[in-house]
């Protein structure tokens, strides 16, 4: 056990802030140099730096070991040498021939790694989630490493620090939940002295390990929680989270070309929001932020000069709704049991859904049926068998959860009213307040999606100057699925 004396929740760090970078922020050399400029921009500060893999780096790693599972390693292996080439090139256009040569030998030891995993997943021919947590965590390793050479290049003093030897997780691999008190004393004794010391330390988003040592990771999209469980382990003043887009928006803009950022929103909206469909956030980001109530600002990497979105424990806007999101690829589930809905039934149901790993959006309870929306398809058949004796489970594929948030949303009964006349004729089901008091939500048929959206927006964000031509940047609400 080591003498760091932890860092007591009541005594904030002012000074430190947690910035993660995501795929498309570190995806090639522009990319980087902008990383550069604004991690040096918060020197007076005391940053910390998480980073995602390379944009695309971690479906081609999934790719790759598919191949290898199914027997085609030289397919794998091209893959892999594809990665490793496209962080040779970056590496080279960032550091000098000294910085180059070091940053080379630890990304060709992470290959070497890399391809005796894909030899070990020919062999067996099996890619369960604990060898693609194994598998997936390298391209966090790759970046972390890439990106701490090339702000040592840039004259910033910067350090690698490994996450997965800092975020301990249960082992529930491919969604793994972090071990708190081992989490947070192994951030405070290994990234903390970096601070004292004038250090920015550098570390890969996504990727934890088991207290045994073996590889997890925090779920696809995983970067966020990486970033705000380092934000609450230092008590850190704030939190950003830079992307590629201005900030939060009213909806997608893809839906609805009138979409405008959102300058302030609670912590209870976003999650709200992160639950809901929208990609900006991983859904399990917001909570260690809202625990410690540290401010978290969704910032544009590309105009690094913008407001962007700030999130706090309180905010008001001024507007009853405060977003419109659609979530995509729902299914509709229904479970019928003759015998009624009790509190036996719904243990029963939610006990085969988790065994499954089959998460639930949204439910509403009759007499004798129980109305279920999930994400995925991929398990209910596996489900429906489990049940077979106590209910009979249907489903409906081709659906899109439309939900409205706003603060105070349940206080005003007009706002469920007007909701339902501008989409009255679209064959709306599952129209219900959320429990939470801050959702409206409905089902649609998916090529209702768009018109439905729009209608809502015109309503609720009624257009005030010209429509903005927000050039093609990814969408901060994009569908689920």
């Amino acid at each position: 056990m080591s003498g760091v004396q932890r860092q007591s929740r009541f005594e904030r760090s002012d000074d430190v802030v947690v910035m993660k970078f995501g795929g498309t922020s570190v995806e090639d050399a522009s990319a980087i140099r902008r990383l550069i400029g604004i991690v040096q921009s918060r020197l007076g500060s005391r940053p910390v730096v998480v980073v995602s893999a390379l944009a695309r780096v971690t479906d081609q790693l999934l790719e790759a070991g598919n191949a290898a599972a199914a027997g085609h390693l030289g397919s794998a292996l091209a893959i892999v040498r594809s990665i490793y080439v496209r962080h040779e090139q970056l590496a080279d256009s960032q550091v000098d021939e000294h910085g180059y040569s070091a940053l080379d030998g630890e990304l060709r030891g992470e290959f070497r790694e890399l391809e005796s995993l894909l030899h070990d997943l020919e062999t067996s021919r099996q890619l369960d989630l604990k060898s693609q947590d194994h598998l997936l965590g390298f391209g966090e390793c790759f970046s972390s490493r890439l990106v701490k050479e090339a702000l040592c290049q840039a004259g910033i003093s910067a350090a690698h620090v490994d996450a997965r030897s800092c975020i301990v997780t249960d082992a529930r691999h491919g969604q793994a939940s972090p071990v708190w008190d081992v989490t947070e004393q192994r951030l405070q004794e290994r990234v903390s002295p970096l601070l004292e010391t004038g250090r920015v330390p550098v570390l890969g988003g996504f990727i934890a390990s088991t207290c045994d040592g073996v590889p997890t990771t925090l779920g696809r999209g995983g970067s966020d929680f990486s970033a705000a469980i380092v934000g609450a382990a230092l008590c850190a003043a704030r939190l950003e989270i830079w992307t590629d887009v201005d900030g939060i928006m009213t909806t997608d803009p893809k839906l609805c070309s009138d979409a405008r950022v959102i300058r302030k929103m609670s912590f209870d909206e976003a999650a709200q929001l992160a639950h809901f469909g929208t990609k900006v956030l991983h859904p399990a980001t917001l909570a260690p932020a809202m625990r410690e109530n540290i401010p978290v600002h969704v910032l544009n990497s590309r105009r690094p000069d913008g407001e962007g979105t700030e999130i706090l424990a309180r905010a008001k806007s001024g507007n009853l709704v405060s977003a419109i999101t659609a979530k995509r690829n729902v299914a509709a589930v229904e479970i019928e049991c003759a015998q009624g809905v009790d509190s036996e039934l719904l243990r029963s149901v939610y006990a085969v859904f988790d065994r499954h790993s089959c998460s639930v959006d949204v439910m509403a309870t009759s007499l004798r049926r129980m109305s279920l929306l999930v994400g995925s398809t991929t398990a209910l058949p596996a489900i429906a068998a489990d049940l077979r004796g106590v209910a009979e489970l249907r489903w409906e594929n081709h659906k899109a959860l439309v939900c409205l948030v706003g603060e105070t949303i349940r206080r005003h009964p007009d706002v469920a009213s007007r909701v339902f006349a501008a989409v009255s004729d679209m064959d709306v089901r599952v129209f219900c307040q959320g429990a939470s008091d801050r959702t409206i939500s409905f089902l649609v048929e998916e090529s209702k999606v768009e018109e439905s959206v729009q209608r809502l927006h015109g309503i609720f964000f009624p257009q005030r100057e010209p429509v903005r031509d927000w050039g093609g940047i990814s969408s901060a609400f994009c569908q689920a699925g």
